[in-house]
């Protein structure tokens, strides 16, 4: 497969690519769509060659300075009640940086003993159409018949071994990480804010873990990289992320999780009547 270089060469169609592909994944990171599933469906469906490991590390570093810079109060607010929960002073908040700890340490376990398998045998699109109406059509009905009573600092352990051991599935395409942990934490009773909130925070370890997975491959890898291309795709990733983000929880109140479902389901039909 040519390196990334061979595709983002400063050229205008190159800088066009970029700017969809960086679009195509700080829209989809954090909505319950798969950011993944549209990165690979992009080259598939437009004929462009695969962007590679370099480009894959940019835009995900760009969505988690997103989160981060978006979530940066209750961030700083979880990380001092969770050292402080080290001498005996426990909070609220103390327990929800421990369950956003607990949360990652299935998909990393699932990410260092899956890695290979997954990217070798599941990035295709009949996959993606499958894990695109299955979790979908799982979301709705997480939706539809939760209570939607509590708030993301009533998380304890429990759930949050449920809701990280459903992020551990989204490592296969189509399944959506913030869309199958906003589903767990929906069956486990959360408003649909908490729920997505809760997905948010616990993106950013799972972020830092999968750059450092991704990184360590590109570091072996002998292909160049044009940092200028990287820097912007990185730049786009992360500035859509945050609106994202910001305008995600604003509107689940009043839209609920139909749209993202059909879009979903209706994404899957097509995969299946184009692949079949």
């Amino acid at each position: 497969m040519p390196g990334f270089t061979n595709r983002f060469s400063g050229n205008a169609v190159d800088f066009f690519q970029t700017i969809i592909l960086a679009l195509v994944q700080g829209i989809t990171e954090f909505l319950p769509i798969s950011s993944s599933a549209h990165l690979i469906l992009v080259p598939v469906l437009t004929g462009w060659e695969d962007q590679g490991l370099a480009f894959d590390v940019a835009v995900h570093a760009g969505s988690l300075v997103a989160v981060i810079v978006y979530f940066r109060h209750e961030l700083a607010r979880m990380t001092v009640a969770g050292l402080g929960s080290l001498a005996g002073r426990w909070s609220p908040d103390a327990r929800l940086a421990w369950a956003v700890v607990v949360g990652t340490v299935p998909v990393v376990i699932a990410g260092l003993l899956g890695k290979a398998y997954i990217e070798d045998s599941l990035r295709s699109p009949l996959v993606i159409a499958t894990t695109a109406i299955v979790f979908g059509l799982a979301l709705w009905w997480a939706d539809v018949t939760g209570s939607r009573r509590r708030d993301e600092h009533t998380i304890g352990w429990r759930d949050a071994v449920f809701i990280g051991l459903a992020q551990a599935i989204a490592l296969i395409p189509g399944t959506s990480r913030s869309g199958i942990t906003i589903t767990a934490g929906l069956l486990m009773g959360l408003t649909r804010e908490a729920a997505a909130r809760f997905s948010f925070l616990l993106s950013i370890p799972t972020l830092i873990a999968s750059n450092v997975l991704i990184g360590r491959d590109l570091v072996r890898s002998p292909n160049d990289v044009d940092w200028g291309m990287l820097a912007l795709g990185a730049v786009v990733a992360g500035v859509s992320a945050y609106y994202c983000i910001a305008f995600f929880i604003r509107l689940l109140s009043r839209t609920g999780m139909l749209p993202y479902v059909i879009y979903r389901v209706g994404l899957g039909l097509v995969l299946f009547w184009l692949f079949w």
